[in-house]
C-alpha cells in the first residue's frame, strides 16, 4: 500500500459507499479499489432503478456513490433526478467508458441540482484519482 492508499484508508473505514454500474467487471474493479482503500461498506446496482433499491433498502444513505452514465433501463442522468428528488446528500462521482461530453453535461445538471460532485472521470479510474476524490468527501 502506498502513501496515498495508506491515508486514505484510515479515514475511509466507516464509509458507505453504492457503485452504479451495468458492467460487472467495472463494479469489482471499483469494489477492490475502495478496499485497498480502506472501505469495506460496499453496495452494487446494475442500473438506476437497482441503485433506487438499494438505497431504499440500506440502513443509512450512502457517503458517496460512483454512477455510470450509460445503463440500460434507467441510465446515470435519470438515477441522478431521482437522488435530486430524494434529497440525496453524498458525494457523487460520474464514470464513463464513453462519451465524455454527455459525462460532462450529466455532471453540469447534477452540479445544478445541488449535489455534491466529487469527480466525473473515464474508466477505467486510476485508484490516485479515486483516492484524491474521496479526500475532497
Amino acid at each position: 500500500m502506498n502513501n496515498i492508499t495508506q491515508a486514505t484508508a484510515s479515514s475511509n473505514a466507516t464509509k458507505l459507499v453504492l457503485i452504479v454500474d451495468d458492467d460487472s467487471f467495472s463494479q469489482e474493479l471499483f469494489s477492490e479499489m475502495l478496499r485497498t482503500l480502506g472501505i469495506t461498506d460496499i453496495h452494487t446496482a446494475s442500473n438506476g432503478r437497482a441503485g433506487l433499491r438499494t438505497l431504499a433498502a440500506l440502513a443509512r444513505a450512502p457517503d458517496f456513490l460512483i454512477c455510470d452514465i450509460f445503463m440500460p433501463d434507467m441510465d446515470g442522468i435519470e438515477f441522478l433526478g431521482e437522488l435530486t428528488k430524494n434529497g440525496y446528500a453524498g458525494g457523487i462521482i460520474l464514470v464513463s467508458g464513453q462519451d465524455i461530453t454527455m459525462m460532462a453535461i450529466a455532471q453540469q445538471l447534477a452540479v445544478a441540482d445541488g449535489h455534491k460532485m466529487l469527480g466525473a472521470y473515464t474508466k477505467p479510474v486510476p485508484i490516485a484519482i479515486l483516492a484524491d476524490a474521496l479526500s475532497a468527501q
